[in-house]
């Protein structure tokens, strides 16, 4: 029995085919329909630097539908090869807890990314460099920004390294202040900012 690709009918924003990896498609996250997938991956200990573990199914879909409110925040899923891979965030630095710690510039674009389990759609080492290959391509081309900032917790090594590898390069250390609104809240935040030019992602 054959698998229909998942979002198939789903117009992506964004769609890349990474030599020797497969067709990256970035869709829009439908709070609703995507609610099983994610809140699946958010629940996970491995994603416990994404800060929802212990959340419920409603919890999850109330956080993304406020995020879907939001015309500087926009949440999407990676879909490689017709199977979800990933969650993608995109946000406005300067209307972001971000801001307060460093100097957003003209062009920033502020990225969260959470990879899915192991094993998905012939996960291998590898996989998460080819899919920042078609989320920066998305973000500084398709978007047309100048420079992308992420903050991982600074405990999180894995993506630290990850990023690194990419070219990020390192900024300060700094402590994200926490949110509480009516729909969501955000606790305190200790995180390694990072941030890639365009000009270093597409270096020859």
């Amino acid at each position: 029995m054959t698998t229909e690709p998942y979002g198939r009918d789903r117009e992506a924003v964004h769609e890349q085919l990474v030599d020797g990896f497969g067709t990256v498609r970035i869709l829009p996250l439908d709070p609703h329909a995507d609610l099983d997938v994610v809140h699946s991956w958010v629940a996970q200990e491995r994603a416990e630097f994404w800060g929802m573990n212990g959340l419920t199914k409603q919890q999850v879909l109330e956080t993304y539908r406020h995020l879907d409110s939001l015309d500087t925040h926009h949440a999407f899923l990676a879909v490689k090869d017709g199977e979800p891979v990933a969650l993608f965030q995109t946000y406005e630095p300067e209307a972001d807890r971000v801001s307060e710690c460093y100097d957003v510039e003209p062009g920033d674009i502020g990225v969260h990314l959470l990879i899915g389990p192991p094993g998905q759609a012939g996960a291998r080492p590898g996989f998460s460099s080819s899919l920042l290959v078609a989320f920066t391509s998305y973000v500084l081309v398709g978007l047309d920004r100048e420079r992308v900032v992420v903050d991982p917790d600074e405990r999180n090594r894995k993506a630290i390294a990850r990023f690194e590898r990419q070219g990020f390069d390192l900024g300060p250390a700094v402590v994200l202040p926490e949110i509480d609104l009516p729909d969501v809240y955000l606790p305190e935040k200790r995180a390694q900012l990072a941030f890639l030019t365009r000009e270093a992602a597409f270096r020859q």
